[in-house]
C-alpha cells in the first residue's frame, strides 16, 4: 500500500518559522498623485503673518509710554517696601503702614512746595514788573536793548509773525500743545500714584501668585532669591536719597555762602535733580551757575568750579561708598548700566537700571556661574 504524500501542516514548520509567525499579507495601496504646493496659500499665509506681527510690535510701541509708567510706579513700590515693612516689624498693619508712608511722602512734598512756590512766583512778579521796563529800553537807542533792536529789528519782526495767519496758528498750536503737555502730565502722575499705592498694599499677596508659577521644588530658592533683589532696589533707592540730600544741602551752604539768591529753592531743586544718575547733578550745577550770574561774573564761575569738584567727590568717594554698602555692585557696573538704562528708556530707565544691574548680578551667581565652574 503506498504511503500518502507528505502535507505541510504549521506544525511541520521550522522553530524558526514557527518563532517569527506567519507572514503579513502585502497589501498593496493605489498610489496617489504628489500634492503640488499652492503658492496662493503660502503667500497669503505668510503675508497673514507678517500683518500680525506688525499689529503686534505697533501695539506694544503704543503701550510703550504706558508700560514705562506701570514700570515706574512698581519700582517706586519696592523702593518704599523696607520702610513700610520696618513699620510692620513694629505691629502695624500692612494698610496702616502703607497710610503712614504715604502721609509722610504727602508731608515731604508739601514741604518742598512751601519752599519753592514762593521764590517762583516772586521771579515771576519781578519778570512783569520788569517788561515795561525792557518795552522802554528798546525804544531807547542809547541802551543796549535799543541798539540790539536797531540792528536786527526784532519788534517788526514780531508784530509780522504774529500778523500772519500761519503764526497765529501755530501759536493757538502751541497753546494746545502745552494743554496735552499739561493734561498728559497730570494723568500720568495719577496712573503712577494709584498703581503705586496698589502695589504697595498688595504686595504680598502678588508676589504669593507669582510664586505659584514655580514648581515646589524651587520655590524656597527662588522666594530668597527675589527677597534679596527687593531688598537691594530698596536700600539703593535709600542710598540714592541719601546722596542727593548731600548734593541738596551743599548747594544750600555754597548758595547762602556765596549770597546766590533763593537758596532754599535751590538746594530742592539739585536735590530732585541728583536723583537722576550720572546727569542729574550735572544740570542742576548748570542751572545754579547761571543764577549766580545774577550776582557777579566771578561768583558764577567760582559756582561752576564748585560743582566740578563736588561732582568728582560724589563720582569717586560718596555715590561708589554709597552704592557698595547698598547694594554691593561694583561702580563700573553702575555706570554701564545707567547708561544703557538711560538709552532705552530714558529718565525711568536710568533709575531702575542699577536695581535691574543688582538682579543681574544675583541670577549669574546663583544659576549661571555654579554650573559653568562646575562643568
Amino acid at each position: 500500500m503506498d504511503e500518502a504524500p507528505a502535507v505541510n501542516t504549521p506544525r511541520d514548520l521550522t522553530p524558526a518559522r514557527r518563532a517569527s509567525g506567519p507572514r503579513p499579507r502585502i497589501q498593496t495601496a493605489e498610489r496617489r498623485p504628489p500634492r503640488v504646493k499652492s503658492w496662493f496659500r503660502v503667500g497669503f499665509a505668510l503675508s497673514l503673518g507678517a500683518l500680525l506681527a506688525w499689529h503686534a510690535v505697533d501695539a506694544v510701541v503704543q503701550l510703550t509710554s504706558l508700560l514705562t509708567l506701570l514700570l515706574l510706579a512698581v519700582f517706586i513700590a519696592v523702593s518704599l517696601e523696607p520702610v513700610v515693612a520696618w513699620l510692620e516689624h513694629r505691629g502695624l498693619r500692612r494698610g496702616w503702614a502703607v497710610a503712614v508712608v504715604v502721609c509722610g511722602l504727602a508731608a515731604a512734598l508739601t514741604g518742598l512746595l512751601a519752599v519753592v512756590i514762593p521764590p517762583v512766583g516772586d521771579e515771576v512778579s519781578a519778570l512783569v514788573d520788569a517788561v515795561p521796563g525792557w518795552l522802554q529800553q528798546l525804544h531807547d537807542h542809547q541802551s543796549t536793548l535799543g541798539r540790539i533792536e536797531d540792528h536786527y529789528h526784532l519788534v517788526e519782526r514780531a508784530k509780522a509773525q504774529l500778523g500772519s495767519g500761519g503764526s497765529a496758528s501755530g501759536v493757538f498750536g502751541g497753546v494746545l500743545g502745552a494743554g496735552r503737555l499739561l493734561l498728559s502730565t497730570v494723568t500720568a502722575t495719577v496712573i503712577v500714584v494709584s498703581v503705586a499705592l496698589y502695589v504697595m498694599v498688595a504686595l504680598p499677596v502678588i508676589k504669593a501668585f507669582c510664586y505659584r508659577f514655580v514648581p515646589r521644588s524651587r520655590r524656597q530658592e527662588v522666594e530668597e532669591i527675589t527677597e534679596e533683589i527687593l531688598g537691594r532696589t530698596g536700600r539703593y533707592m535709600l542710598g540714592n536719597v541719601l546722596t542727593s540730600a548731600i548734593a541738596g544741602l551743599a548747594t544750600f551752604a555754597w548758595c547762602a555762602a556765596t549770597g546766590v539768591p533763593y537758596a532754599g529753592a535751590l538746594g530742592v531743586f539739585v536735590a530732585l535733580m541728583d536723583l537722576v544718575p550720572m546727569v542729574g547733578s550735572t544740570i542742576g550745577g548748570v542751572v545754579v551757575s547761571l543764577v549766580a550770574l545774577s550776582v557777579s561774573l566771578p561768583i558764577a564761575l567760582a559756582t561752576a568750579g564748585f560743582y566740578i569738584a563736588f561732582r568728582l567727590l560724589e563720582d569717586y568717594l560718596i555715590m561708589p561708598r554709597a552704592m557698595k554698602f547698598m547694594v554691593d555692585v561694583h561702580p563700573i557696573v553702575t555706570v554701564v548700566a545707567v547708561l544703557l538704562g538711560g538709552a532705552l528708556l530714558g529718565l525711568v530707565g536710568a533709575l531702575v537700571a542699577v536695581p535691574a544691574a543688582v538682579a543681574l548680578g544675583l541670577v549669574l551667581d546663583v544659576y549661571v556661574f555654579p554650573r559653568t565652574d562646575n562643568a
